[in-house]
């Protein structure tokens, strides 16, 4: 028995990288999937490629069940058409994990209109849409699951990703409230922050020899292989107690992250005045406030 037996799963963005993985792991998981995947570049253009198809042969050529859908996450129409591709073929939708995303890096005075919409029409107006699709079919059947990927650009802080940063935290709020929200219909809903050499990763200039040596353990020690086996977790009843949670994989290590929560009260009975708070406000929270470290000032090891 799998741990995925008799689920059906649609991974968006499943033709490279993560998302392929995702696939192949909840494919010998024993899931039968919907491998997503517009074939654009990095950058959302297209190609004019069809990877998710190439992944489908491999889960085929494994004794698997799959099927290919190239429809756009940031479509409404397209978010449905691959909802009801899991149904017509498999007929159910036990498991959404939205992967798909694009970079459009830009230093934030530099960011043009279009570098910000598009970006998050993708991570963040998609996980929306594709969720909203088959959260219907879940609260029918009175369960389901959601794995949304985030990334520590946004929960801690990454130069040049306003747009990619903005994106990953509305995600992390989104479900946060899907959990809260479909716990009374036994649909649970998580997020990944990952850690993995990916195409994305490739494309970030290296400025240094000291940065090389670094992105070639971290290409070594931190694979797409190693985030999958998780995320098959999160979608599977082992996981039935686990939702609106934060996880990050990175190497052999899994992270829970901390969520917003207030940390320290100040207070005066007659109230703030301008004087007051320039006197006692950054004093008193001096030693809780945070600082401008980010996910590369945060993560300072390779991945183990």
């Amino acid at each position: 028995m799998g741990i995925l037996d008799g689920k059906v799963a649609l991974v968006t963005g499943a033709g490279r990288g993560i998302g392929r993985e995702v696939a192949l792991d909840m494919a010998k998981g024993g899931a039968k999937v919907v491998v997503n995947d517009l074939g654009g570049s990095v950058e959302g253009e297209d190609t004019g490629d069809s990877p998710a198809e190439s992944v489908v042969k491999e889960i085929r050529a494994a004794g698997g069940e799959a099927v290919a859908n190239a429809d756009s996450v940031s479509d409404g129409a397209g978010a449905k058409a691959m909802v009801e591709c899991a149904m017509d073929n498999f007929g159910s939708i036990d498991c959404v994990v939205n992967v798909a995303g694009i970079l459009r890096d830009r230093m934030f005075h530099k960011m043009s209109e279009d570098d910000w919409k598009a970006v998050i029409d993708v991570h963040l107006n998609g996980c929306f849409l594709v969720s909203r699709a088959a959260i219907e079919h879940m609260k029918a059947a009175g369960s389901g699951s959601f794995v949304h990927f985030t990334s520590t650009s946004g929960l801690h802080g990454s130069i040049g990703q306003a747009n990619y940063g903005a994106a990953k935290m509305g995600i992390a709020g989104m479900s946060k409230i899907i959990a809260m929200e479909g716990q009374r219909y036994g649909v649970r809903s998580n997020c990944m922050a990952p850690f993995a050499w990916t195409r994305m990763i490739e494309s970030i200039p290296i400025t240094s020899d000291e940065m090389a040596e670094s992105f070639r353990k971290f290409k070594e020690n931190a694979t797409a292989a190693h985030i999958a086996p998780v995320v098959s977790y999160l979608c599977s009843d082992a996981a039935k107690d686990v939702t609106a949670n934060i996880f990050g994989v990175r190497g052999n290590e899994i992270y829970l992250f901390s969520q917003p929560r207030p940390i320290k009260t100040i207070h005066k009975g007659d109230g703030w005045s301008h004087e007051d708070l320039a006197a006692q406000f950054e004093p008193s929270l001096r030693k809780e406030l945070f600082d401008l470290d980010g996910t590369s000032e945060y993560f300072v090891w390779d991945p183990i």
